[in-house]
């Protein structure tokens, strides 16, 4: 019996795929023990995951329909839509009128979406007849012994991933025109039925759009054109342009820094495995280099003691809650810091859930600027009783702008997922299963309590670098292999090792010892 037969009542939740022996498959995925198979739906991410790529599809089919001639490419992601260009065309109302009618055309009939599968062989003849790009890069992928497209009439198209069965699935999305392109627009999983109201995020689409122009320069916005830049042998090119462009961005943040007069804190945030640690080391040489000295200091050595830590709905100490924070004790040091006054630094420790004062003691002259790292850092509640014009607040993640191919793109989630998998065997002892069990966790704090700030940045610095899969694909995917199917997080592990197989080696011995990527990778010259 086909999964589709399970949940056919289950109208209300649309579900869009099936998890079966913790593999995210096809509804029509053939089921032999019920026992094994759950729902995904829009308000889970691998069904969001599911429903991005049912509306590029559409999408696709729709432009292939009215604009057959349309260089489509799919740029980024912004709250809970899509933003895409097309290169040969200018986008106007009317194409996005004409795009929406196709689109709910195409949804309105459920037409459906079948996978074929080939060989290479086979593939091989498909394309020579075709002429077309459209999952070609599957056939330099040595991993692969197939190619799989999908298919809905006479449209075809590759995505990396399950896909709704039928267009009907699509059943709320929106077209809006925004910037040089436009935006598809899907449900909140916290929302799935409705459309919320589109949360400008301008600053962190001018982050991706300035890495955006600087790989155009390189002619790199995909794994193929990636992948041939090594086959080539211009790693090193690559990785000193892609390293140069982070030092520059330092810089150049550094000198905005300074040109603002009276800034006494530096307040720096950002999601899991951004490398804020390499940045905020990076960010002090230069900020030296302008006769500036910075002084750390420690948020998580202000916590408040254990039996006035937060709870959870599930009763469990939320350490990432702002009220896990003795603000009181905080804002005080850092307003006796900023009078020229001595402070004796707390030393928090977790075992106990205790503080306690036999830690250093620092006072500041007049050429220190504080500089503190942590998940509060861009709410002002964080640091409420130092004046907004005192603070120079900055928002770092790594923003991937390097897609698979024009209709999918690498998740920003995925490549800090990668990094962390690698850094927590390297560093913490953990395996990749660890990390993934507390990936939900530490992705619901960064929902809560870092993403809906993130615009109140006075910079944005995005810590991607155009070469660093290519770097931890060697680390990553034996930790991943070792993940079976018998652990919920198998569908995760699979996705993200079939991820990393699209992608050519690159070795280490090019990467500089200031590198971001050493945090992760180990060998950095700031490590103690």
């Amino acid at each position: 019996m086909k999964a589709t037969e399970f949940f056919k009542n289950d109208t209300e939740k649309n579900v869009l795929a099936c998890k079966y022996k913790n593999e995210i498959m096809s509804l029509n995925t053939e089921i032999e023990d019920e026992t094994k198979l759950l729902p995904i739906d829009i308000t889970t991410r691998d069904g969001r995951r599911v429903y991005q790529r049912g509306i590029l599809y559409v999408m696709g089919m729709a432009f292939n329909r009215v604009y057959p001639k349309a260089l489509l490419t799919v740029n980024c992601q912004l709250s809970n839509s899509i933003y895409c260009s097309i290169e040969n065309m200018k986008v106007t109302d009317e194409i996005i009128k004409n795009i929406k009618k196709e689109m709910q055309d195409i949804v309105d009939s459920n037409l459906i979406i079948k996978k074929v599968e080939m060989s290479k062989e086979e593939a091989e003849k498909f394309y020579e007849k075709e002429k077309t790009l459209r999952g070609r890069l599957q056939l330099d992928n040595k991993y692969k012994d197939e190619i799989s497209l999908y298919f809905c009439e006479n449209y075809y198209n590759y995505f990396y991933g399950v896909m709704p069965i039928s267009t009907g699935y699509i059943k709320l999305f929106d077209v809006i025109k925004y910037h040089d392109g436009f935006l598809l627009r899907y449900p909140d999983k916290k929302t799935p039925n409705k459309i919320d109201k589109y949360i400008e995020t301008k600053k962190l689409l001018h982050t991706l759009e300035e890495y955006d122009d600087i790989h155009d320069v390189l002619d790199i916005n995909t794994i193929y054109k990636l992948n041939k830049k090594i086959e080539e042998g211009k790693e090193k090119e690559l990785i000193l342009l892609a390293e140069a462009l982070h030092e520059k961005k330092i810089s150049d943040i550094a000198d905005k820094i300074v040109k603002r007069k009276g800034i006494k804190i530096i307040l720096i945030a950002g999601p899991s495995s951004s490398g804020k640690t390499t940045f905020a080391q990076r960010l002090g040489i230069q900020l030296k280099l302008n006769g500036i000295k910075p002084v750390t200091i420690s948020v998580d050595n202000y916590f408040v003691e254990r039996e006035h830590t937060p709870k959870d709905e599930n009763g469990k100490y939320d350490f990432e809650r702002l009220e896990a924070i003795d603000l009181e004790l905080f804002n005080d040091h850092l307003c006796r810091l900023l009078k020229g006054e001595e402070v004796q630094l707390p030393i928090f420790d977790f075992k106990t859930g205790s503080k306690s004062f036999t830690g250093e003691k620092i006072k500041m002259r007049n050429n220190e600027v504080l500089v503190i790292e942590g998940i509060h850092c861009l709410n002002d509640k964080l640091t409420a009783a130092i004046p907004l014009e005192q603070k120079y607040k900055i928002y770092i993640s790594a923003l991937t702008v390097l897609n698979i191919d024009y209709y999918n793109r690498i998740s920003t989630t995925d490549t800090r997922l990668i990094r962390r998998i690698v850094r927590d065997n390297n560093f913490r002892g953990y395996d990749a299963l660890k990390t993934l069990q507390n990936w939900d966790m530490v992705n619901k704090g960064e929902e809560n309590n870092i993403f809906p700030f993130q615009e109140q940045a006075d910079s944005m610095f995005n810590t991607s670098l155009i070469y660093e899969i290519s770097v931890l694909k060697k680390y990553a995917m034996p930790l991943l292999r070792a993940i079976d199917n018998s652990h919920p997080e198998y569908s995760e592990a699979k996705s993200l090792f079939e991820l990393l197989k699209y992608f050519k080696d690159i070795g280490d011995e090019y990467i500089p010892k200031n590198s971001l990527l050493r945090e992760f990778i180990g060998g950095s010259i700031f490590e103690v």
